[in-house]
C-alpha cells in the first residue's frame, strides 16, 4: 500500500516545491489543504508544475483556523505523514496586522494536532517553523535547534507559540512530532512581495531597491538563503532519516547581505543596481537585520544540498525573465 501524505499550504511558495518534490521522488498520495489566500495566486503554481491534475494529488480548500470538517476528514482518508507548511508569514503584514497573524499560525496549528489526535496511521507530524523564532543573530551567532526563543515581530511570535503548542502535544498526546526551523526561501514562482522577485522587478524596470541596513547606512542586513526545492530535498530527507521528538535546523549555504544579493541580481539580469540603503528598524521594529541556524546536526546526518547558491540564484533570475507573469 503506497502511502499518504497531507501537506498544507502546497498551493503555497515553499508548499508547492515540497508537492513537486514528493511527487517526483516517492510512490505517495498527496493531499493538499489550501485555504487560498494572496498569497497561494490560486492553483497556479500547481499548475505549473503539472501536479495539479495528477492522479496522486489531491487538493481540498479549507481554512484551517476553524477545525476540519467531519466530510473533509472523510475524503481525506488514512494519512502516514502530515507536514504543516500553511501560515501567513510576511513580517510587514503582521506589524500591520497582527491579529490575523496569531489567529492563524496558532489556530491552524492547534487544529490540526487535534485532527491528529485522531489518526490511528498516522507515523508523523512534522511542523514548519522559521529561523526568525530565535530573533536577531548578532555578532556571527548561529542559533542550535534547542536554544531558547526570542521573537522580535508578531509573525514570528506566532509561529514559536506554535511551535511549543507542538511540543506540548508530543508531551501529552504523543504526536509522533518532528519540527524544523528554516531559513530564507528563494525560488520560482515567489510572491513578488519577497525580496528577491521584487527586487528583480525594480532591477528590470530601471526603479531603485531600497536596501535593508544597519543604522549607520553604510552595512546592510544579511541572510542566509536556500532553494526551496533543497528545502523540500531537506525535509523528505528527515522523514525517512529523522527522530521522532527532535528539531531541525535547515540552514543556507552561506550568509548574503542585502547589498550583495540586489549586486548579484542585478548582474543576471543585465542592468545597473540603483540601489538606496535604509533603515527599515526605525520606523519597523521587529525587522531583524540577521538571522542565523547552525545546520551542523541536519549535515552531519549525511544531508547534502542537491544545488549551490550561486548556481540555484542564477537559474532562478534566468526563470523569472522568462515567466515574468511571476512578476505581476
Amino acid at each position: 500500500m503506497s502511502k499518504t501524505i497531507l501537506i498544507t499550504g502546497g498551493c503555497g511558495f515553499i508548499g508547492h516545491h515540497f508537492v513537486e518534490h514528493i511527487f517526483l521522488n516517492t510512490t505517495w498520495n498527496i493531499i493538499i489543504i489550501d485555504k487560498l489566500t494572496y498569497a497561494s495566486n490560486g492553483f497556479e503554481r500547481l499548475r505549473d508544475t503539472g501536479t495539479l491534475n495528477a492522479p496522486r494529488v489531491k487538493v481540498f480548500t479549507n481554512d484551517l483556523s476553524n477545525p476540519l470538517p467531519e466530510g473533509l476528514k472523510k475524503e481525506i482518508g488514512k494519512v502516514n505523514y502530515i507536514v504543516h507548511m500553511a501560515a501567513e508569514t510576511h513580517v510587514d503584514n503582521s506589524i500591520r496586522n497582527p491579529e490575523l497573524f496569531i489567529t492563524n499560525n496558532i489556530m491552524s496549528t492547534f487544529h490540526l494536532l487535534e485532527y491528529a489526535r485522531e489518526l490511528t496511521t498516522l507515523e508523523m507530524f512534522f511542523y514548519f517553523s522559521t529561523d526568525e523564532v530565535f530573533g536577531p543573530a548578532l555578532d556571527g551567532k548561529l542559533f542550535k535547534e534547542w536554544e531558547r526563543h526570542k521573537p522580535t515581530n508578531p509573525y514570528s511570535a506566532s509561529k514559536s507559540a506554535a511551535e511549543q503548542i507542538c511540543i506540548a502535544y508530543e508531551n501529552t498526546y504523543k504526536t509522533p512530532l518532528m519540527i524544523v526551523n528554516v531559513m530564507n526561501a528563494f525560488g520560482e514562482r515567489q510572491h513578488v512581495e519577497k525580496f528577491i522577485p521584487l527586487c528583480i522587478k525594480k532591477v528590470l524596470n530601471e526603479e531603485k531597491v531600497y536596501i535593508h541596513s544597519y543604522p549607520d547606512m553604510k552595512r546592510s542586513g544579511t541572510r542566509f538563503y536556500i532553494h526551496g526545492r533543497n528545502i523540500a530535498a531537506a525535509v523528505l530527507f528527515l522523514i525517512n532519516n529523522g527522530k521522532i521528538g527532535e528539531k531541525y535546523n535547515i540552514s543556507g549555504e552561506k550568509e548574503v547581505s542585502n547589498l550583495e544579493m540586489a549586486q548579484l541580481i542585478a548582474k543576471f539580469v543585465g542592468k545597473e543596481l540603483k540601489y538606496e540603503m535604509v533603515n527599515f528598524h526605525a520606523n519597523r521594529p521587529g525587522h531583524d537585520l540577521r538571522y542565523g541556524l547552525d545546520g551542523s546536526k541536519l549535515f552531519n546526518m549525511g544531508f547534502k544540498l542537491p544545488v549551490d547558491f550561486n548556481e540555484s540564484l542564477q537559474k532562478v533570475v534566468k526563470w523569472t525573465l522568462e515567466n515574468k507573469k511571476w512578476l505581476e
